[in-house]
Parts: structure tokens; C-alpha cells; sequence
């Protein structure tokens, strides 16, 4: 029993040891690691207010340029409607003036081409009635042909 009482002993001195071993670990982490705790508690309540009024900011922007987006949306709609019914406008313009020089056109063909075709009806019969009283009779014929037919007699045109 008095080698238990030893052993126990031995045991207890080496876990005060051990004991008194750590509380000193313990210590030095405590004066090492509290400072960088606090210096980190008054790091973020330093900039805490910060990081809010930059998202706070970052947000009005945000919805700035949402609003923006949505405006000029609205204002590159309304333009291009805008170009739509100008385009249409020009093109309808230019379809009706298309369409009258065509009219003009054919009517001035018309207008030259009627004068210039009883012009040259006119010249072909004068040619030929100049032409039929300066040959003369026709030479060579020695009996007349007969005008009509006994047949064409009821026809008449």
C-alpha cells in the first residue's frame, strides 16, 4: 500500500506539473491571442459602418442604372417606331412619285408616238400616190383586169 500511495503521489505531482505546465500555456496564449482578438473587434466596428454605406451606396447605383437601363429602353423604343413611320411615310412618298413619272412617261410616249405614227402613214401614202403618178400607166398590160367579180356583186363594204 505504500507503493500505491507513492505511485498516487507520483501521479499527483506530475498532474500538478502537468496542470500548473498548461494554465502557463494557457496564460501566454491568453496575453497573445486577446490582443489580436480586440484589435479585430475594433477593426470590424471601425469598418463595419463602412462595408454598410458602401453596399448601402452600391445598392442606390444599382438601382440607378436599373433605372437608367429602363429609360433609355423606353427612349430607344419610342426612336425606332419613330424611324419606322418616317420610313414608311418616305417610302410611300417615293412610291407615288415612281408611280406618276410612269404615268408621265407613257403618256408622253403616248402624246409623241400617236402624231408621229399618222405622220408616217401620211408620208408612206404620199410617197406612194407620188410615186404611182410620176411612174405613169403600167406598161405591158395589154388587157385590164376586171375590178369585180360577178360573184361580189351583193357584197359590199
Amino acid at each position: 500500500m505504500l507503493l500505491q500511495a507513492l505511485v498516487l503521489l507520483a501521479m499527483l505531482l506530475t498532474a500538478r506539473k502537468a496542470l500548473k505546465i498548461a494554465q502557463e500555456q494557457i496564460e501566454d496564449l491568453r496575453t497573445n491571442v486577446l490582443p489580436v482578438v480586440k484589435e479585430t473587434r475594433e477593426l470590424l466596428s471601425s469598418v463595419g459602418p463602412k462595408i454598410e454605406s458602401v453596399a448601402t451606396d452600391l445598392a442606390a447605383m444599382t438601382r440607378g442604372a436599373r433605372e437608367q437601363s429602363t429609360k433609355l429602353q423606353i427612349s430607344a423604343g419610342d426612336l425606332l417606331e419613330r424611324v419606322h413611320r418616317q420610313s414608311s411615310r418616305v417610302d410611300a412618298m417615293l412610291t407615288n412619285v415612281l408611280d406618276t413619272v410612269d404615268r408621265a412617261s407613257a403618256v408622253v410616249v403616248d402624246v409623241i408616238n400617236v402624231p408621229l405614227r399618222q405622220f408616217a402613214g401620211f408620208a408612206a401614202f404620199a410617197r406612194a400616190a407620188f410615186s404611182t403618178l410620176r411612174s405613169g400607166p403600167p406598161q405591158g398590160q395589154k388587157e385590164q383586169q376586171a375590178t369585180h367579180a360577178a360573184a361580189d356583186r351583193d357584197l359590199f363594204v
